[in-house]
């Protein structure tokens, strides 16, 4: 290369505002620029889109090279097959999702990638005004109800394989209720939910933020446990796409993530920019709903709709010094042990081989590095979730078989 196209390049890297330093790992004298200029990313309505909306809002995009498109989504099947037919490039996504599609497990099989996750927590179990009015206000006060006053009990998940269905099953078989025989589960949208409570579709729903705390407001449901009560810091969306698509563009791959994860950092650096966010988020073109109902949530400020409020130092995190966004592979597995033990898929898989093959660890160390974020130095890491049973990964199928309720 000459001297003279190597200051050019300089040049165009510093006009798009790449921070100095960053050239080298954003260009590479040229070899590195993003194949595509506009990436497509599906989002559906709810607080951890965030850091998607927030790196195609502030600009955080374009400081890489790319124009981030992002498309709201109606529901998660719908992102699914948008991806599937490419559509959509990537989308902020269930972690279930992707791996359900790899599997064939939910819907057409393709193989699929996890780039990174976008948020730690956030999410909860809302159960109905109406069964709380009866004591069901946690999973034994709910236990106790339905073996008093037998009928058919319906709850509601946002996709068969998704995270909110595994964790409603893990919640209720943590409180002794079998999920498949003692329960009905169904599948609503995420800002479907809500309005499904309140005609009497369902006792009971897991969903993401902002939904859970618009029950509340609504005075339709009470909060009967979050997410980070189930498992501490548990994985919840990623960032995803069809493997095909990052041997393709893996430029463009690594520069979205880039952009997203320093969105991500700007949300979580304080007060004011999670204020600013929850503005941005709650606009039409993104959840379509008040900002009361969005900003307090993500502060970890909480309510559960029956006088009792509380700080959670483990609210919704979408960085936290990178701990958030790295793609453990353990995390990945958690899903395939869960899909066994309700019985999505019948044998047990080549766990870690799977994990291996869609989460995206040398991909998501380059984009790291670039930023200089910090890297765990482990692939693997160790969670003891609300039925005091401990997961590191190590043995994945006694653990899916370990369990007393299961299909």
């Amino acid at each position: 290369m000459s001297r003279r196209s190597i200051l050019k390049t300089a040049a165009a890297a510093s006009a798009v505002g790449v921070v100095p330093g960053l050239q080298s790992a954003v260009w590479a004298a040229g070899s590195d620029k993003p194949e595509l200029e506009e990436v497509k990313i599906g989002f559906i309505p709810l607080t951890d889109c965030a850091s998607v909306v927030m790196a195609a809002v502030l600009g955080f995009d374009k400081k890489y090279g790319v124009k981030i498109i992002p498309t709201k989504e109606a529901s998660w099947a719908g992102v699914r097959d948008k991806l599937v037919n490419g559509d959509l490039h990537m989308a902020h996504v269930l972690y279930g999702l992707v791996y359900g599609v790899h599997m064939g497990t939910a819907g057409p099989k393709k193989d699929m990638a996890v780039l990174m996750n976008l948020n730690n927590n956030g999410q909860a179990i809302t159960l109905s005004k109406a069964i709380a009015d009866k004591g069901a206000v946690d999973g034994p006060g709910l236990a106790k109800l339905m073996a008093k006053e037998k009928r058919e009990y319906t709850f509601a998940g946002t996709f068969p394989t998704g995270t909110h269905a595994m964790w409603m099953h893990y919640w209720l078989a943590a409180a002794g209720i079998n999920p498949l025989s003692g329960a009905k589960l169904i599948t609503v949208p995420p800002p479907q939910m809500v309005a499904n409570m309140r005609v009497g579709n369902m006792d009971g729903f897991c969903v993401g933020e902002p939904w859970n705390h618009r029950a509340i407001m609504d005075g339709i449901g009470v909060t009967a446990n979050t997410t980070q009560d189930i498992w501490q810091d548990h994985p919840e969306k990623v960032l995803g796409c069809t493997a095909e698509f990052v041997k393709k563009y893996p430029n463009t791959t690594r520069a979205v993530m880039m952009a997203v994860m320093e969105a991500g950092r700007w949300i979580d650096a304080g007060l004011q920019n999670k204020m600013k966010m929850a503005e941005t988020v709650a606009a039409k073109a993104y959840i379509n709903t008040g900002v009361d109902a969005i900003n307090q949530r993500i502060l970890g400020r909480y309510q559960n709709g029956m006088g009792k409020t509380w700080d959670d130092p483990n609210h919704m995190k979408f960085f936290n010094d990178g701990k958030v966004n790295f793609p453990y592979l353990s995390d990945g597995m958690w899903f395939l042990t869960q899909h066994k033990r309700w019985g999505l898929i019948k044998e047990h898989p080549d766990y870690l081989g799977i994990a291996k093959q869609i989460n995206q660890i040398d991909l998501y160390k380059q984009a790291a590095s670039a930023l200089k974020i910090s890297v765990p130095k482990d692939v693997m890491r160790t969670s003891k979730l609300i039925d005091g049973v401990v997961w590191d990964g190590k043995d994945p199928a006694k653990y899916a078989d370990g369990f007393k309720i299961k299909a």
